[in-house]
This record gives C-alpha cells, sequence and structure tokens, in this order.
C-alpha cells in the first residue's frame, strides 16, 4: 500500500503550488507590461485595419442593393456606412480583401502571444473591484472570446472548412462588431497607460502586475521573445501571401488554398473556386441546347452563343479576387458589355442594375445583383472566352459575369438569365 502511494502520488499537485488566482502560480519571467503594451499597440494598428478592410469587403458585396446580395438582413444600423461599391480602380477589392486576409493570418502569433501576456488577469480575484474593472474585465472577456471566434472562423473559411453551424458572412459580421466594441472600450481604457509605458516605463511607485512576483529562471529575454512572435508572423506571411501572385510564388502558400499545386497550362490554366462537376453543371446544360435570356422593357430574348460572339466583341483584362484573399493577375477576357446587353433589353440610355442568374441549382450566390454603374462600366462583359480562347467548363462556359473590382462570388459564372431594371 505505501508502495502505491508513492507510485500515484507523482501524480498528485504539489501542496505547495498555489491555485491559478495567485500571481504566484504564474511563474514565466518574460511576463510583464511593457511587453504585453508592445504587443497590444501592434494588434491596435493591426486589428483597426482588418476591421476596415473588412467592412469594406463587405460593402463589395452590395447588400443594400437587393435582398439576393444581403447575407445578414437584420443588420439594421450596422449597416449604416454602406455607400456604393465603385468599378475602379479595377484591383481595389484584389488589395483590400488580400490585405485583410494576410494581415489577419499574420497577426495570429501577435494575438496569441497577447492572450497568452494576460492570461493570469483571467484569473485574479475578486472578479470586479470597482465599477471601472467591472466594466474593463467585461470588455476583457469580450475581447479575449470575440477574437478567438473572428480569428477562428476567418481561418476556417480561408481553409474551406466550414466547421462551424450557420453561414459565415452573418456570423463573421455580427462577431467582428461585437468584438470591435470590446476591442474599441479595452483600447480606450489601456491605450494611454501602454504608451506612457513605452514612452517612460513604470512609474517609481507603479508595480507591474503582469510581472511574477516570484519568476523562475529565465530561458529567453522579453526581446527574444519579442523576436520568435516577430518571427512567427514573418513565417506566416511568407508561406499565405503568395495565393495573391501568379507563377513560382503562389507555390510558397502552403497554408492556405490556391497556393498549392497550379490548375494547369493554357489560356484558362488560373484558379478557381467552384468546378463545373462540383455545382452540378453537366456538359448537356452547357451545350447547343443552352440559351441566356435577356429580360427588359423589349421583352424577353432568347440567345444562343451563336448570336453572343456575332454581337460586338469587347476586351478587357481584369483580375478574380475571392472573399477567402486568393485572387489571380489580370486575365484578358473578350465579350458583350453588359450595357451593349442592356440596350438590347430596352435600356439604350442610362442602364439600371441587372439581376444574374446562374445555371447553378442552388448555392447562396447562383442569383446576385449588380448596380447601374457595374452595368455601365465598359470593361463590364458577360465574357465568351479569356486569353484568347473559349472560356473552359469551370471557369462558366458558355458564358459568365466578369467586372472591375467585384468580389469573385459577383462575377458569376454558367449564366442563364440576365433581367435589367430597378433592383
Amino acid at each position: 500500500m505505501r508502495d502505491r502511494r508513492r507510485r500515484t502520488g507523482a501524480l498528485l499537485p504539489s501542496p505547495g503550488l498555489p491555485p491559478p488566482t495567485e500571481p504566484a502560480f504564474w511563474r514565466s519571467p518574460v511576463r510583464g507590461v511593457r511587453f504585453t503594451a508592445v504587443l497590444g499597440v501592434v494588434l491596435l494598428a493591426g486589428i483597426t485595419l482588418l476591421f476596415v478592410t473588412g467592412l469594406l469587403s463587405y460593402a463589395a458585396y452590395n447588400p443594400d442593393l437587393a435582398a439576393v446580395n444581403d447575407k445578414t438582413p437584420a443588420k439594421g444600423w450596422l449597416g449604416f456606412y454602406l455607400f456604393d461599391w465603385p468599378t475602379g480602380p479595377h484591383w481595389l477589392y484584389r488589395l483590400t480583401q488580400g490585405i485583410h486576409v494576410t494581415l489577419g493570418i499574420v497577426l495570429v502569433p501577435v494575438l496569441l502571444a497577447k492572450l497568452w501576456s494576460v492570461i493570469p488577469k483571467l484569473f485574479a480575484l475578486p472578479p470586479a473591484r470597482s465599477a471601472g474593472h467591472a466594466l474593463e474585465r467585461l470588455s476583457l472577456l469580450l475581447l479575449v472570446g470575440g477574437a478567438l471566434f473572428e480569428f477562428v472562423t476567418g481561418l476556417l473559411n480561408i481553409q474551406l472548412e466550414y466547421l462551424f453551424p450557420g453561414s459565415f458572412y452573418p456570423l463573421h459580421f455580427y462577431g467582428a462588431w461585437v468584438f470591435f466594441a470590446a476591442f474599441l472600450t479595452h483600447t480606450c481604457l489601456k491605450l494611454p497607460r501602454a504608451l506612457r509605458v513605452l514612452r517612460h516605463g513604470l512609474a517609481t511607485a507603479e508595480s507591474d502586475e503582469l510581472a511574477s512576483p516570484r519568476p523562475a529562471p529565465p530561458t529567453v529575454s522579453r526581446r527574444g521573445a519579442l523576436a520568435v512572435v516577430g518571427a512567427g508572423s514573418l513565417l506566416l506571411l511568407v508561406t499565405s501571401a503568395g495565393r495573391s501572385f501568379d507563377g513560382g510564388l503562389r507555390r510558397t502558400a502552403l497554408l492556405t488554398p490556391r497556393g498549392g499545386a497550379e490548375p494547369g497550362p493554357g489560356p484558362n490554366g488560373f484558379q478557381i473556386n467552384k468546378t463545373a462537376a462540383t455545382v452540378g453543371i453537366a456538359p448537356a446544360d452547357t451545350g447547343g441546347r443552352w440559351r441566356l435570356t435577356v429580360v427588359g422593357p423589349a421583352g424577353e430574348i432568347r440567345l444562343s452563343r451563336a448570336d453572343l460572339l456575332s454581337m460586338e466583341q469587347r476586351s478587357a483584362a481584369l483580375p478574380i479576387a475571392c472573399v477567402e484573399g486568393w485572387s489571380t493577375s489580370d486575365q484578358w477576357w473578350r465579350g458583350v458589355t453588359l450595357r451593349d446587353l442592356a440596350a438590347l433589353a430596352g435600356f439604350p440610355d442610362g442602364p439600371p442594375g441587372v439581376l444574374v442568374e446562374s445555371l447553378q441549382r442552388s448555392g447562396p450566390f447562383r442569383r446576385v445583383a449588380l448596380r447601374d454603374n457595374q452595368v455601365r462600366d465598359p470593361r463590364s462583359l458577360l465574357a465568351l472566352g479569356v486569353n484568347g480562347e473559349p472560356l473552359s467548363p469551370d471557369h462558366g462556359y458558355p458564358a459568365r459575369v466578369i467586372v472591375p473590382a467585384a468580389p469573385g462570388v459577383m462575377n458569376t459564372k454558367w449564366v442563364s438569365r440576365l433581367t435589367f431594371g430597378e433592383l
């Protein structure tokens, strides 16, 4: 019995080890107010930029235009800032969404280091010493939970792994507002002291509440720990940013879709999100019996692919950029301008918006609405070919929409119907 107690006793906590609610439990010599302040200032700049580019990404979907575009119909006043998304510069969405996704990935080590640096405060007792302290603790709880939620759902979306319940769009949108409200509150409470600590250090009579009262022997300095965090962010940058470029650099994006194997050679050899087979588009759907239906004041007009090819053909060099952060360089698209099709539908001058419908039978963006400025732009095409060749089935054959500065899902593939009019 004595031997058994001796063996099992090694598995029990040491009677002298304090609980996590005691500062002495946390013994890392790296923790400290200055270390946390440095990480906090980096996150202040990074998360602010993330929030702004995220709002721009949401606006690019034109959710205030039509119900088919709006994935957050209960947003209310949270959509106060929405504006008519422009068509220029043509690389606008490629830039803003590329920054949003890449920066979100790069900030992961900084966020984890910041959470690690302040974890003793999450266990501190009593939970609230005053009204101000209670507000600080509440903002910290929402901040930590909101940050983890936003970063986890964002990273899963980048990987096309939809493990969370519900649609990514409302979850990420509403979560972003909750997180940013907590982030703003926390910043107002902590930023003045953080800046003072970075400039002048702690005041003489001021204690470092994050420093351990009995630190363990150091294995790395605080500067070394910051260097490790920076190296982690740099590694994530190198292994993810290449998905926004073509050629060999894309192969360095090991952590993100569209960063591995190239889609193949030839004019249609650039990235896609959905293949024809994935969404159930069969050759019979796009063969000789396919017709494009154009609807407007002139009535309902049905056009074959040969009819479209007989119309005046225009070209435009435009990229494709998706919400997951990947994009292509400019591809040369050729087809009929949307404004020419609007004129055919009965709008010879000042064409309005258009509702675009795909052969795709299901999915959140099989129907999308485009604004009048997008229809009128001479670079907005119903594309029939790309880079000198007909579209491949996976790139939307027999016809797809391509619009400058629009998110990839707004550039509908396998188009079957265009309805011009007020939306």
